[in-house]
């Protein structure tokens, strides 16, 4: 019997499968992949020459209420070294800038404080402004549009309030969505309930193979 370590949270699960059954384990390698440069060093060098848009310190300027959207619990982004130096460009472009850090949740359940710490470390919970999206409060949200796939669009007041929004997240396939981050962070990241009216038949188009609405909506 063979035993895999299946990652799971902030642990791992045990699986254990018949060795006649098991043709091969295929494991990741990045762990081995040596930048040359700390990850500091590659997310300020990211910040200080970024791709098609202005620098965020050029971006803050000017601006009075800004709002960073960052992911949940169920993601494993490593804001704890992001978000220090995100809002520190910012800070470079407008010292007196108002910053809301907002989790982007979805439907998920609340982040609590313990995972708050966890994700971004103590001096961001102890010392910023941080909002989680709930998205079965309906006061938090304000109606933007009709969505193709015949949902509506309510987006966190927060979001649309703002001078100057932001989002940090990670890049990865995803099975509803195609792929995480940048927009989904928007949608379904800061919506509220009412745009999941039709996600019964959105999930069910892509799974059998056609495209699903949420793609297009998004």
């Amino acid at each position: 019997m063979k035993t895999i370590k299946i990652p799971y949270y902030t642990s791992s699960l045990d699986l254990h499968v018949d060795e006649k059954n098991l043709e091969a384990v295929i494991t990741a390698r990045t762990d081995e992949y040596e930048a040359g440069k700390s990850e500091e060093e590659l997310v300020k060098e990211a910040l200080e020459h970024p791709i098609g848009t202005p620098r965020l310190s050029e971006l803050a300027k000017g601006k009075n209420r800004i709002v960073l959207v960052t992911s949940d619990h169920t993601r494993a982004v490593p804001s704890k070294l992001t978000l220090p130096l995100l809002l520190a460009e910012i800070r470079k472009g407008n010292p007196d800038a108002d910053i809301t850090i907002l989790i982007a949740t979805g439907l998920h359940r609340p982040t609590t404080e313990a995972e708050q710490r966890r994700m971004f470390g103590d001096p961001i919970v102890d010392h910023e402004k941080i909002a989680v999206n709930k998205a079965f409060e309906p006061d938090d949200f304000a109606y933007v549009t009709g969505l193709p796939s015949g949902a509506e669009l309510w987006v966190n007041k927060l979001a649309l309030d703002c001078d100057l929004l932001i989002t940090e997240g990670f890049i990865e396939p995803h099975f509803f969505a195609g792929f995480s981050g940048g927009r989904k962070s928007i949608l379904p990241g800061i919506c509220n309930a009412a745009k999941y009216s039709l996600q019964g038949t959105t999930q069910g188009r892509y799974l059998t193979g056609g495209v699903p609405p949420i793609r297009f909506s998004m």
